[in-house]
């Protein structure tokens, strides 16, 4: 168990939260980096878990990369590591097999806006504010900030938020496409784990859905359908396959008990 991250378990069946616990502001250094990325290697061999949820706390959930570490690094070589070891551990979380939430409450800026914007969704607190301000401090984004965002929001709005670091308030990240919920901050994280916990009941097929949609996003038409037609193939080695189809065919759709096997 890290001491700036740790997993928690037990809050729904099939649910863990990834918890990050570096007060006050959940400053991203490289400890907090480490250590993250250690817990999401171990959850993406977990069987027994189908849904992650990523919190900072009911204060903040990130406000972005720890800026006293960065005049340690003195030369393009040593920053361009920095954002690579970043980089590393948010990819790692993005290509969970399960799925994954963030429950944002306060603020996710720089480095913690793209924390969140590496899980599948972003279920928002009320006063929650999202941004990449990088330019601000004469820098740009280094862990996806230039690249995730574009992909969530579209290129136009990207670009603003890049350009000028300005902020954006829960109701106008809804608005946009960055958060999928805005729910009273109280609600926030149990609203996360609830909806963690419907995906967490669902079946194995939700893992092939999820790599054929992220690794398809970079291929070309004709090889992404073909990847998909793997993932199709993937689910028919399934015990939820049988169970699926033999439910749907007896009772209706929507009603079969899955076993994530």
């Amino acid at each position: 168990m890290g001491e700036l991250v740790r997993l928690e378990e037990g809050t729904a069946p099939g649910v863990a939260t990834i918890r990050l616990d570096r007060p006050p502001m959940n400053a991203i250094s490289n400890q907090l980096t480490a250590e993250l990325h250690a817990v999401v290697d171990g959850l993406a061999s977990r069987d027994d878990i189908g849904a992650v949820v990523v919190w900072g706390g009911p204060k903040i959930f990130a406000a972005g990369a720890d800026i006293k570490e960065f005049p340690n690094l003195k030369d393009k070589p040593e920053a361009v590591a920095f954002s690579r070891k970043l980089n590393d551990a948010l990819l790692a979380l993005e290509n969970l097999p399960q799925i994954t939430i963030a429950a944002v409450n306060g603020f996710a800026l720089g480095g913690g806006c793209e924390l969140c914007m590496a899980t599948d969704f972003r279920v928002a607190g009320e006063r929650a504010t999202f941004g990449q301000p990088e330019v601000l401090l004469g820098i740009s984004p280094g862990a996806g900030g230039t690249q995730r965002l574009s992909r969530l929001v579209g290129i136009t709005k990207a670009k603003e938020m890049n350009y000028t670091g300005r902020q954006v308030k829960a109701d106008g990240a809804l608005a946009m496409g960055l958060v999928s919920a805005v729910h009273p901050d109280d609600d926030c994280y149990p609203k996360a784990l609830e909806l963690a916990a419907g995906y967490a009941r669902g079946p194995k097929a939700l893992r092939y859905i999820k790599r054929a949609m992220m690794e398809g996003l970079s291929l070309p038409l004709a090889e992404a359908v073909a990847l998909e037609a793997e993932a199709f193939g993937d689910c028919f080695e399934t015990e939820d396959r049988v169970t699926g189809i033999a439910s749907f065919i007896e009772h209706g759709p929507g009603k079969a008990e899955f076993n994530r096997k």
